[in-house]
């Protein structure tokens, strides 16, 4: 474990990454706590730092699960359950609906009906999407057709940029607040303004020109929409780096090629995603 490079998660961010014997240091002032959400390379997920064996000495393990119910640890990562051949038959429907146009509102809707009940989120059982297919028709309408326009004509795709920004952050709204756990809506919003949501698609264009650093754009980009979800008592935070989006994203395209292991590979991509978004108390509470 000494040649191990260490993050750590405090005021709503991650902090690092921090050598072995820079991180036994802020064990030592007391930076970093039993209680501080930490992670390595090679962990599953994020873990308090007192779980983690041989790490503080003298901490004992928490008998209460990272990812459990209502009697649970406070924060922790999210995890995601998908069994393989219907995650993979949710993306080709996708896709379809995304190609016919028309029935994307349904496969669209009815994808996140189906993911959010396999996700665990620390102290939120149950979890459901409420969303209907009426609710938000017109913008799966608009987004595919953006998208369908954008691969005839490449004047037509810059042309569609802005649209399907603002039809993404209408989603995003959409989604973050039709959220349930255990029957109750969850008194969440989505509070990034979409000039700045559209700031950011930009910026994610001229950095797909750099060749790597969308990679490190769309690692600051997902925290910045983390930071303005609101309405619960704790927040969300994205702790991927710029780097580890990098090499798994190419690891992915790479495996893709070969045809065979795309559905394992989907899994693992996504699976790992989640496990980055950890919960941590905020600040201040908000409700």
């Amino acid at each position: 474990m000494s040649n191990r490079i260490w993050f750590h998660a405090s005021g709503g961010k991650q902090n690092g990454p921090f050598p072995e014997a820079q991180f036994r240091d802020l064990i030592a002032q007391g930076a970093v706590t039993a209680d501080t959400l930490v992670w390595a390379e090679g962990m599953a997920g994020w873990q308090k730092a007192g779980e983690v064996p041989g790490l503080i000495p003298g901490a004992a393990p928490s008998s209460l699960p990272v990812d459990g119910g209502s009697g649970g640890a406070s924060g922790g990562p999210l995890s995601v359950d998908l069994p393989v051949w219907s995650f993979l038959g949710w993306w080709i429907l996708l896709i379809l609906g995304s190609l016919l146009v028309i029935p994307s509102p349904w496969t669209g809707t009815g994808y996140y009906r189906w993911l959010f009940p396999r996700m665990h989120v620390p102290r939120r059982p149950n979890l459901a999407f409420t969303g209907q297919v009426g609710d938000l028709w017109y913008v799966f309408i608009g987004m595919a057709l953006a998208a369908y326009l954008g691969h005839i004509d490449s004047t037509l795709q810059i042309l569609t940029l802005p649209i399907q920004a603002i039809l993404s952050w209408v989603l995003i709204r959409w989604v973050v607040a039709n959220i349930s756990s255990n029957g109750q809506m969850l008194p969440m919003t989505f509070t990034g303004s979409v000039w700045s949501f559209l700031g950011w698609q930009i910026l994610m264009i001229l950095a797909v020109f750099t060749i790597v650093g969308w990679a490190w754009v769309l690692a600051a980009w997902t925290r910045w929409i983390c930071r303005h979800v609101s309405g619960t008592r704790r927040e969300m935070i994205f702790a991927a780096s710029g780097l580890q989006l990098l090499w798994r994203t190419l690891a992915l395209f790479l495996g893709c090629l070969f045809i065979i292991p795309i559905p394992w590979l989907l899994r693992w991509y996504f699976a790992w995603g989640t496990t980055q978004f950890v919960l941590v108390e905020r600040t201040r509470a908000t409700i």
